[in-house]
């Protein structure tokens, strides 16, 4: 029995170990330790999203710069995450990419105008940007850095 448990632990350090190997680093370099599901933030208490690590997929990235992304949460929505003082960016092929990441999660309000340009970087006609009217409440994340596995 003791010897299984042994077995166990060595096995998931080495698979952790391995994940570790083939990611990127964009921005602050972290050890990935027990990310959680994008979709799991909202069930989170304020405290427990200062420093958190969050597993996610990839919807869009800012295709002018690679300035922000978005990633799958519940029921089809979707959290933009922004890059600490825009010190970094990502690359723009990230759609469908599983990645980590690391930083705080808040509910923010987006102005009508950030909205725009958000959708301006995302390739958006005139119409769908004019048709941008109202601020929207929402889940953001910033993050301190960024794990992109090898491709």
């Amino acid at each position: 029995m003791r010897k299984n448990i042994v077995l166990a632990f060595f096995a998931s350090v080495l698979s952790v170990s391995a994940i570790a190997q083939d990611l990127k680093t964009f921005g602050k370099s972290f050890e990935l330790q027990k990310p959680v599901a994008a979709k799991e933030l909202g069930k989170m208490k304020k405290s427990q999203l200062s420093d958190v690590q969050v597993e996610a997929e990839v919807v869009s990235v800012c295709q002018a710069a690679g300035c922000w992304m978005k990633v799958k949460l519940e029921n089809g929505e979707t959290m933009r995450v922004t890059f600490k003082d825009y010190g970094f960016f990502v690359p723009k092929d990230l759609a469908g990419s599983k990645i980590y990441f690391k930083g705080k999660a808040e509910i923010t309000e987006t102005s009508v105008s950030d909205l725009k340009h958000y959708a301006a970087d995302a390739g958006k006609s005139k119409s769908e940007i004019d048709a941008i009217t109202e601020p929207t409440k929402e889940m953001a994340f910033v993050a301190d850095g960024v794990l992109v596995p090898s491709r």
